[in-house]
């Protein structure tokens, strides 16, 4: 079993930053996706892409990881980059 801890990233959608300081262990998929003879929807038998679980820093999510055998990789967060631009820049 092999997992990624990951943080949040901000909704480009949004300018709310809710949920950004959770940490996330997502499964990686043990088989890939095939199409349904019936209906064409994509899905497997692999029911570990379904578990996400949330976690209040780092240290917690590669305990829990730890405690229950699950080889996990944790990506670290980009840094923020703000681009500081004036309404006025846009007339220069």
């Amino acid at each position: 079993m092999s997992a990624r801890i990951y943080q949040r990233p901000k909704n480009a959608m949004q300018s709310g930053k809710a949920l950004l300081d959770q940490w996330v262990l997502e499964f990686v998929p043990a088989e890939a996706k095939k199409p349904d003879p019936l209906m064409g929807w994509a899905g497997s038998g692999d029911t570990r892409q379904q578990v996400t679980l949330k976690f209040p820093d780092v240290e917690e999510a590669k305990a829990y990881a730890e405690r229950y055998g699950i080889e996990a990789e944790v990506h670290a967060t980009p840094p923020r980059r703000l681009k500081i631009q004036a309404y006025a820049d846009n007339f220069r």
